[in-house]
């Protein structure tokens, strides 16, 4: 019982992390420059497995689940928008912008909300399945 607590909460913070990249990257579609000096790149979350061995099941340890590898900049190309009195383009009079499609992150972010809520709607069943546990003995 406790290893699925363990792996749901390891998706529920994985989603949630998921969800706040996909945030920040909408909230700076129209960065232009950051403290590095280049326009906003898009940023995706790397989830990897966490392994659980069955040794690990047996001693009901932490294993399982999901975890966030790492968060990666997107390296697709940026996207040029002529306005030469834009006080970040170029000699050419474009201006980079950040890489970011506001379509894609919206039906990224509904994925990562719909994932999340059926984790917290799984978590619901194990709670409820707890509860009738403690409930088995209480007639005799």
């Amino acid at each position: 019982m406790l290893n699925s607590l363990d792996i749901l909460g390891s998706a529920l913070t994985a989603e949630r992390l998921r969800s706040d990249i996909i945030t920040q990257n909408i909230a700076n579609q129209n960065t232009t420059r950051t403290a590095d000096g280049g326009p906003y790149l898009r940023k995706n979350v790397v989830f990897e497995t966490r392994e659980l061995t069955f040794n690990d099941a047996l001693s009901e340890s932490s294993g399982g689940g999901v975890r966030v590898k790492e968060i990666v900049e997107n390296p697709n190309a940026l996207n040029p928008v002529y306005d030469p009195t834009h006080p970040d383009a170029n000699e050419d009079g474009y201006v980079m912008y950040p890489n970011v499609n506001n379509a894609d992150e919206q039906i990224d972010l509904i994925a990562s909300l719909h994932s999340y809520e059926s984790q917290v709607a799984a978590l619901a069943v194990i709670k409820a399945i707890a509860s009738k546990t403690l409930t088995i003995g209480e007639g005799v």
